[in-house]
């Protein structure tokens, strides 16, 4: 198995706050000693961790993403949920709020970006096909700014009878399509919700589709004709957000 990178001043500093257990070895860059990096420093005296300095070249061969001269080697992570977890979480009440569903969305920057307005809105987790999916890079990681750590991300083996299931939980499904009737400003976004998020350009497949019980859209008042994913995604869960805090 590879290992595992976390990078990035905004990542590391939810790591270090949220599951310094997991930081196996911490790499600065030599030299680098000012206020933010000393913001690092005072957090990893506080959790034991003693970083070790490499030169530019060392830390850009470790991942492929701006760095910022830090770089955090992870230990494997226990999943926060699995698919048979999550069903019994939300169950029992462990697990509770609304929850996202990324169909097809195939580009780390945007399940990172996801990842981020989801822990932003409070949603109690990211789910995505195991197939047709983004999975969790040092790349999802770096543009999630820490939300990876913080917001369980469930990858499923069946989309269709996942969200079937979450309506045997009572959970409302609402889809997201730019040729639906009613926009989302017009639906009934409170309670237990599963929103429902397609790739850009193909939407939802179809069977994903098919299992939703409403759909909205994000009126459209300017020439294009979409959103891109992670901002449509912002759109919709701070909608959720605001209908149930009214």
């Amino acid at each position: 198995m590879s290992a595992e990178y976390s990078y990035g001043f905004h990542a590391l500093q939810v790591l270090l706050k949220t599951s310094p257990e997991r930081i196996e070895a911490l790499y600065l860059l030599r030299g680098r000693q000012d206020a933010r990096v000393q913001k690092i420093l005072s957090a990893c005296e506080r959790q034991g961790i003693q970083p070790e300095y490499q030169s530019r070249d060392e830390l850009d061969a470790l991942v492929d993403g701006n760095h910022q001269g830090l770089v955090a080697r992870l230990r494997p992570g226990k999943a926060l949920l699995n698919e048979k977890g999550l069903y019994a979480a939300l169950e029992e009440g462990s697990l509770a709020g609304t929850l996202l569903v990324l169909d097809g969305v195939t580009d780390p920057h945007n399940l990172g970006a996801c990842l981020r307005t989801a822990d932003a809105a409070g949603v109690a987790a990211v789910i995505v096909p195991k197939d047709n999916s983004a999975s969790l890079t040092d790349v999802a990681r770096k543009v999630a700014c820490g939300a990876a750590e913080t917001v369980p991300l469930v990858a499923v083996t069946n989309l269709a009878r996942c969200l079937r299931t979450f309506q045997e939980l009572g959970y409302w499904v609402t889809g997201t399509a730019g040729e639906a009737e009613q926009t989302l400003y017009e639906a009934d976004l409170k309670g237990k919700r599963v929103i429902v998020m397609g790739a850009e350009g193909s939407g939802m497949r179809r069977l994903t589709r098919e299992c939703c019980d409403e759909l909205v859209k994000i009126p459209m008042l300017g020439e294009v004709s979409s959103l891109n994913v992670s901002v449509a995604t912002g759109v919709i869960l701070f909608e959720v957000v605001r209908q149930n805090n009214q």
